[in-house]
Formats: structure tokens, C-alpha cells, sequence
């Protein structure tokens, strides 16, 4: 029995603040035990992302290496973006389990309890975390297999994956919007996707912003996904084809969405029926 089960039993009012980080990592070890379950969102979150490095290692390589400064490697220009394509496209997840569990009545259940109302978005979005940490290690091994490099250190590689780690915590807050929103998994997908493909294709993430159209270029430059990946470029590139600004950028666009999302993402909690 959990430690929230148990004061549900012994006691019928709010709970106290002492007891908020208990209650948010009984939801997330709630979250991470449902994912050891369901293998075939292991399956996914593991196959995805290595089909997405040997592609683009592979069949668009060759075409878009021309493409970058004299003497940089397309691997290690590519793999920062793959790192942010993959949780950016993992954070649906957020809003699709959450989602699941409105139309199974588990959230009305939760609702019941007398647990702090941020637990169990933070244990979701806690768990999907852990889940985007294991997937970053298993593409940095598939990325060396096929030839990625650190040309910084290994401090700057740590500093890239807290980045990327960062933003993925930020995205799964948006997507509990959207899954307490529509309060269908399948409805979630749909909605998410035309969030998502403007954010990851039209971005820095495998290709030049030099290289699209001029009245692209605005969006594509400054937008969070690019500002990230540039980031994260930048701690694990360096020199003068990335900018050191672009870590700051990414950390206030982190903060932004985190402190935007956060509150709407708990009230729409409230909410939810």
C-alpha cells in the first residue's frame, strides 16, 4: 500500500506540503512500472530513435553534407538534432498516457485522494523523463557506432544532455495540456502532430537554417526546438560554425515553457472529469 493510499484512508483532509515531493514519486514510480508493462512502448521508444540515426546517417548524409562549413561532419552536426527530435516527439507520450487514464476514470480517482494536485502531472512528466534518459544513452551508444563524436569534452556532452533532458521535461508540461484537453489518446495523437512537425522539420535540427527559404528563416532560426539543438551543438561541437549564446536562449526558453505550461497544465487538472 502506498504512502498516499494510506492517508486516504486515515485522514479526509488536504494534504500538507511535506507530503508533495512523497506523493509526486509514488506517481512516478506509479508511471515507470506502467512502462515496464506495456513492452510495446518499450519497443518504441528504443526502435524509433535508432531507425532515425541510421537513416539519416545514411540516406540524407550524402546529400546534405555539401551543405555545412568545410571540414564539419554531418554525424556530428546531426546527431544534437536527433537528440531533440526524438524527446520532442516522445514528449506526446505525456499527453497520451495522460489521456488514457481520464477515459479509464483513473484521474477522478486520483482527484480523491487527499495527495497534492501537482503529483500526478509531476509523476507523469517525471516519469517520462527517466524514460528520455535511458533513450538519450542508447542513442549516444548507436551515434558512436556510426561514427558520432564529441569534439568538445565530456563535460560539454553531459552539459548537452542536460539541455536536451531539460527541454523534454518542458514539452511533456505541453502535452498534458493537450491530453487534459481533449481526454481521448487517440484525439491526443491527432493534435499533437500539428504541433509537433513545425517545431522539429521546420527547425536546425538536420539541416542548415542558411539553406531554407529567406521567409523561413525567422521562424526556423529562433523558434525553441532550433534554439536547442544549437545548444546543444555548441556544448558538444564548439568552434566557430555554433554560437555560445544559444545555451542561455535555450535554458530561457526551458524556464518559459515550464512556467507557462505548468500552472495551465494543473488547472486544467482540476478540471478534468
Amino acid at each position: 500500500m502506498t504512502s498516499v493510499e494510506v492517508r486516504a484512508q486515515t485522514s479526509a483532509t488536504p494534504v500538507g506540503r511535506g507530503h508533495v515531493v512523497a506523493d509526486a514519486m509514488t506517481m512516478v514510480w506509479r508511471n515507470l512500472l506502467s512502462m515496464r508493462r506495456n513492452p510495446q512502448l518499450i519497443v518504441f521508444a528504443t526502435i524509433q530513435p535508432v531507425i532515425f540515426v541510421v537513416m539519416f546517417r545514411y540516406v540524407f548524409g550524402g546529400a546534405i553534407q555539401g551543405s555545412l562549413p568545410a571540414g564539419q561532419s554531418y554525424i556530428n552536426f546531426l546527431m544534437p538534432g536527433i537528440f531533440v527530435q526524438t524527446i520532442v516527439f516522445g514528449s506526446l507520450t505525456t499527453g497520451v498516457g495522460l489521456a488514457e487514464d481520464l477515459g479509464k476514470g483513473l484521474i477522478d480517482r486520483f482527484r480523491s485522494l487527499p495527495m497534492a494536485r501537482s503529483a500526478v502531472l509531476v509523476g507523469r512528466t517525471g516519469a517520462d523523463l527517466v524514460r528520455n534518459f535511458f533513450v538519450i544513452l542508447l542513442m549516444c551508444l548507436v551515434g558512436v557506432i556510426v561514427g558520432w563524436t564529441v569534439e568538445t569534452d565530456f563535460w560539454g556532452l553531459v552539459g548537452a544532455i542536460l539541455v536536451i533532458l531539460a527541454f523534454s521535461y518542458a514539452m511533456s508540461w505541453v502535452f498534458a495540456i493537450v491530453g487534459l484537453t481533449v481526454r481521448d489518446s487517440e484525439t491526443a495523437q491527432a493534435v499533437s502532430f500539428p504541433i509537433l512537425a513545425p517545431l522539429v522539420f521546420a527547425s536546425s535540427a538536420f539541416v542548415p537554417v542558411a539553406t531554407m527559404p529567406s521567409w523561413l528563416q525567422g521562424w526556423a532560426k529562433n523558434q525553441p526546438v532550433s534554439v536547442v539543438v544549437d545548444a546543444a551543438r555548441y556544448l558538444t561541437i564548439g568552434g566557430p560554425a555554433t554560437h555560445s549564446s544559444s545555451v542561455p536562449k535555450a535554458i530561457a526558453w526551458v524556464v518559459g515553457i515550464v512556467a507557462v505550461s505548468a500552472p495551465i497544465a494543473v488547472a486544467r487538472y482540476r478540471k478534468a472529469t
